[in-house]
């Protein structure tokens, strides 16, 4: 079994029970897991010693909601500088020449942003399947993740209502629920791993309370449960869907959801932004993805952060979909959910050393995992080191200040997911970052063109 000991490590922000944050330590990691942490530790010959004495160690980010397929559509000029629902409306006509390559370079570019910025476990929902092409798009996803050596949490997205059913998108991206159920089977018996240090798990994920039916999510509750897999959803994220609620159903969407048995630690919500105080309660052990620059960009509002946490809500950080947040940069997403805590609470709100235990930690606790999320003897070696001693954290005294507020670069040193090194220099270790680079620019091209000339 394959030995890696990173040597004297300048700082390691364990993010365990205890909130440890060692100095001048080794770790030893032993296949995909964590063997020890010790200044004492002896390696035998045939371990791999990397001297770290300039690096600082914390455990990789969690990112809990994404939608890959986006990153080939950022920063189209018709759908800047608008709402929510405006934005998604818009921005189907181009979504609608989505196609195989799409996903799949996609799925690679967005894997390449996530590992290069210290992500070690991330989330999708893609809930896009135009007609006539390939329904197996979570497969060129799964594919696409083993080949980047990413852990992967596939959400099996839907939609059911189009436009003439009163929804949002286009006919031609929604599908029949016989349709998702049947294949949502087939990914879940294809695909998902329960086991520690699992690589691959699903969810199912309808899309929202605006593209789905109640029916459609019940049987994806029903389906989840049966098979041991988690669920996941858009919900409060502004107030057009409150207002949309209210006059479909004559109830607020959380209480949508508490009806239909969508609350529960095997249930998680992106954004979480609009929910009143009695709401908040009932919320607990109930996950949350708090996604600060898709709310920020689209003018969503603020998530109630800190009241959800002292209310038992299960929080984490995502960058959700690179075409409402124009990157995939984990990193700065979470120096971003700091700074916009500190302007809703101010020096009461969260510190640095808080956000950067809910992006990891919290991200781990939210999809249902205790083998990741922090560094601790017996975890999965999922290990980001970052080079603290680069000019631009100069005179700074506190390393997780350092890693939240400072720096004009969000590429980190070294990413390790699984006991593998992926990412080195910020560099990907095998894979050609110019071709992926080449292709989605020339995929992103050809789709965003068609979508034009739809017009």
């Amino acid at each position: 079994m394959k030995k890696l000991m990173l040597k004297n490590l300048q700082h390691v922000i364990t993010c365990n029970d205890n909130d440890e944050i060692l100095q001048n330590v080794n770790i030893l990691i032993e296949g995909n897991k964590i063997k020890a942490i010790s200044k004492d530790i002896v390696p035998d010959r045939e371990t791999e010693i990397r001297n770290c004495s300039n690096l600082t160690a914390i455990p990789g980010f969690v990112n809990t909601h994404h939608h890959f397929y986006q990153i080939l559509f950022r920063g189209i000029p018709e759908v800047q500088d608008k709402p929510l629902y405006s934005w998604l409306s818009d921005s189907y006509k181009f979504w609608q020449h989505l196609n195989e390559e799409a996903v799949y370079y996609s799925s690679l570019l967005a894997f390449t942003e996530l590992l290069r910025t210290g992500c070690t476990t991330t989330a999708d929902h893609h809930y896009l399947f135009p007609k006539d092409i390939s329904s197996k798009l979570i497969d060129i996803q799964f594919d696409a993740a083993t080949q980047m050596g990413i852990r992967f949490h596939a959400t099996r997205g839907s939609m059911s209502a189009g436009k003439s059913k009163g929804g949002l998108p286009p006919d031609i991206l929604v599908q029949s629920e016989k349709e998702i159920i049947e294949d949502s089977i087939r990914v879940i018996d294809k695909f998902n791993d329960n086991s520690e240090f699992s690589m691959r798990r699903v969810a199912l994920a309808p899309s929202s309370q605006i593209s789905v039916t109640l029916d459609l999510m019940k049987e994806s509750r029903d389906l989840a449960r049966s098979k041991g897999v988690m669920l996941h959803t858009h919900l409060g994220e502004t107030l057009d869907e409150q207002k949309y609620c209210l006059e479909k159903y004559g109830k607020r969407p959380l209480e949508i959801m508490e009806e239909i048995g969508w609350l529960g630690e095997d249930v998680w919500f992106a954004h979480g932004i609009w929910f009143n105080d009695e709401e908040i309660k009932k919320l607990r052990n109930t996950g949350i993805s708090h996604c600060p620059t898709c709310n920020m960009k689209l003018g969503s509002g603020i998530c109630r952060t800190s009241e959800l946490l002292e209310s038992g809500v299960k929080l984490s950080i995502a960058v959700d979909g690179s075409a409402s947040n124009d990157g995939s940069n984990m990193w700065e997403e979470v120096r971003r959910a700091y700074l916009l805590n500190k302007l809703k609470y101010g020096s009461n709100g969260m510190t640095a050393y808080d956000i950067l235990k809910t992006a990891t930690r919290g991200g781990a606790e939210v999809l249902g995992r205790k083998d990741i999320g922090s560094l601790e003897t017996g975890k999965a070696a999922d290990i980001v080191l970052i080079d603290l001693n680069e000019v631009s954290y100069a005179g700074s005294h506190d390393p997780i200040v350092s890693i939240v507020n400072l720096g004009n670069s969000s590429m980190v040193d070294t990413t390790i997911v699984n006991g593998k090194v992926v990412v080195r220099k910020g560099k990907l270790v095998k894979h050609d970052e110019d071709k992926i680079n080449f292709m989605a620019r020339k995929i992103s091209k050809e789709m965003v063109k068609k979508g034009r000339e739809d017009t």
